[in-house]
C-alpha cells in the first residue's frame, strides 16, 4: 500500500480528565500514514493528484486548538476523520500520544487504523 507518512508532528491541545488538564495544554506527538488516492500522482507530478500533508498537518493544528479533548482516543480518532472525509485518504493510520505524562515512560498513546466509509 502506498503511503504519505508523516511522523512526530507535534502540537498543543489541551486534552485529558483531570482539571489542570482543561486549562493547561499539553503536547501531543502524532505520526500518521496515508493512503494515497490514487495512482495518478506516480505520473502527473501534480499535488492536485495526491493529499497536500501541509494542509493535512495545518488542519490538524486547527483541530486541536477547537477545544477540550478529553482522551488521546477522541483526538486520534477526529484527526482519522477529517483525513479521510476532508482529504478523501481511503484509509489512515494515527498514532497519538501525550509526552511526558508518565514519569517511567517516554510518551502514553493510541494507535488507531481507519478507511474511508464507502
Amino acid at each position: 500500500m502506498d503511503a504519505i507518512v508523516i511522523r512526530d508532528l507535534r502540537v498543543d491541545v489541551l486534552i485529558g480528565i483531570h482539571r489542570r488538564e482543561r486549562h493547561v495544554k499539553q503536547t501531543v506527538t502524532i505520526d500518521l500514514e496515508i493512503g494515497v488516492p490514487g495512482a495518478a500522482v506516480f505520473t502527473s507530478d501534480r499535488v492536485a493528484d495526491t493529499i497536500d500533508y501541509e494542509q493535512v498537518a495545518l488542519r490538524i493544528s486547527a483541530l486541536a486548538a477547537s477545544g477540550h479533548f478529553r482522551l488521546v482516543e477522541t483526538f486520534a480518532d477526529r484527526i482519522a476523520a477529517l483525513v479521510t472525509e476532508e482529504f478523501g485518504a481511503p484509509w489512515v493510520k494515527v498514532s497519538a500520544a501525550k509526552l511526558g505524562i508518565l514519569a517511567n515512560a517516554k510518551f502514553v498513546g493510541v494507535t488507531i487504523e481507519r478507511r474511508r466509509p464507502a
